[in-house]
């Protein structure tokens, strides 16, 4: 039996309508905060229409078009739902879609060059060396045991 093109459809139709694992999907979801299933009981989530156009445009952005995840965040942004849904039924021009794609590169481009792009703060900085300091110390402590049992064994 078909289900009417207005019906709701639960995570694993929209899977396998979209070919891709029920967990992409759950964290498509936590990436893209204008994706909203509906959550009944039990946390079981079911998607309208516009749902499903909207991760069919995430799909083809990440899949066919070549973007990551922080690049169809700006599409997001910068051109807005209704872009990113259009790219999910196919109706975007290819002109329109061009344009879009060379304003995410050009602020990445940017971002880059203002130093802005992933730069660590001071308290992110001590952690890191925090981490590496006990990674150091654990290396030396598997090198120290390495070396004894080496010793056992002569």
């Amino acid at each position: 039996m078909q289900k009417s093109p207005d019906a709701f459809r639960t995570i694993s139709e929209v899977a396998a309508e979209l070919d891709v694992p029920q967990h992409v999907l759950r964290f498509w979801e936590s990436k893209f905060n204008q994706i909203r299933p509906l959550k009944r009981g039990g946390g079981r989530r079911y998607y309208r229409p516009e749902d499903v156009d909207l991760l069919r445009g995430v799909r083809t952005l990440l899949y066919n078009d070549g973007y990551t995840i922080k690049g169809v965040q700006k599409v997001f942004r910068e051109q807005g739902v209704k872009f990113v849904s259009e790219t999910g039924k196919g109706t975007v021009d290819a002109s329109l879609a061009e344009l879009a794609r060379e304003a995410v590169q050009r602020s990445e481009r940017e971002e880059i060059a203002s130093g802005s792009g992933g730069a660590l703060d001071a308290a992110g900085k001590q952690t890191l060396e925090a981490i590496l300091d006990e990674l150091v110390t654990l290396k030396e402590e598997i090198d120290e045991t390495l070396w004894e049992t080496e010793g056992d064994e002569a």
